[in-house]
């Protein structure tokens, strides 16, 4: 089966080539682009605080890469490190990933577990709560960009992922900060990148989204196109939502593990 991949490079590749590994026709059409910030005094600031915070959530594997390069120039804070019990919260199974690969001890990394049925701020929150009292000071490293977590021309239901999260941890008595690590856009799509979308809208194709933003998106690159007939797997019920609020005829729900996006792949055919 056909598969258009939209998440950011390079997990976009990537799913490309465990799909293409179960005999799937996998292609890359990202529909989010991220990049560096051409300031990031914020971030090193940031690091300078790291041990007067409780936890830091990262809403990303980006967001760990990218407020990470900017601890490289800070070689006071790596000698000083072992000594700190600051944990590390993140989302997803590609998030904690990042974090044990910049070297944080496993034993400070907080996730939803590999079962879980959702990975998401809810389900993080289930897990970290006990560990917010007042006083207790968090800080969300996030990406810049201008829209929310669920854009309201998807149908997005307001106060949900990080500003949820973010709400939690206020009435438990916790002060939240927040700092842009990475610049999150829109792409610029070539003529051929356009082409592969509209086929990919009449051509049968199943579209993999893992961002209500990239819906959004999706929609300011081809305003006039109709998907009523064509199907889509969203990792999380609010992308689901976002997708059928865009049009989609069919929408699968999968969590954003490799077995559960093949087995929703797998149940259109």
């Amino acid at each position: 089966m056909r598969v258009i991949v939209t998440r950011v490079q390079p997990q976009a590749t990537r799913w490309v080539e465990l799909l293409a590994q179960h005999g799937h026709e996998a292609l890359a059409l990202p529909l989010i682009e991220v990049a560096a910030l051409p300031d990031t005094s914020a971030v090193a600031e940031a690091w300078r605080h790291w041990a007067d915070y409780t936890a830091v959530m990262f809403v990303s594997s980006h967001a760990v890469s990218y407020f990470y390069a900017s601890k490289q120039a800070l070689a006071h804070i790596e000698q000083a490190q072992a000594a700190i019990k600051t944990r590390a919260w993140s989302t997803g199974p590609s998030t904690h990933a990042a974090l044990l690969q910049q070297g944080v001890a496993a034993s400070l990394v907080d996730s939803p577990p590999p079962a879980a049925g959702q990975f998401d701020s809810e389900t993080l929150w289930q897990g970290v709560q006990s560990q917010v009292h007042p006083g207790a000071r968090v800080l969300i490293v996030r990406g810049d960009s201008a829209q929310s977590d669920q854009p309201a021309s998807a149908g997005g239901i307001p106060g949900v992922g990080r500003d949820w999260l973010a709400q939690q941890l206020q009435s438990a008595g916790a002060r939240v900060d927040f700092v842009v690590a990475y610049q999150r856009r829109a792409p610029v799509w070539s003529a051929d990148q356009l082409a592969l979308a509209r086929a990919g809208a009449a051509d049968g194709s199943v579209w993999l989204f893992s961002s209500a933003e990239a819906l959004d998106n999706l929609h300011a690159l081809l305003p006039e196109q109709h998907w009523a007939g064509v199907r889509a797997v969203a990792t999380h019920a609010r992308i689901a939502t976002a997708a059928r609020a865009l049009g989609f005829g069919l929408v699968v729900q999968a969590t954003p593990t490799l077995p559960s996006v093949l087995a929703s792949i797998e149940s259109m055919a």
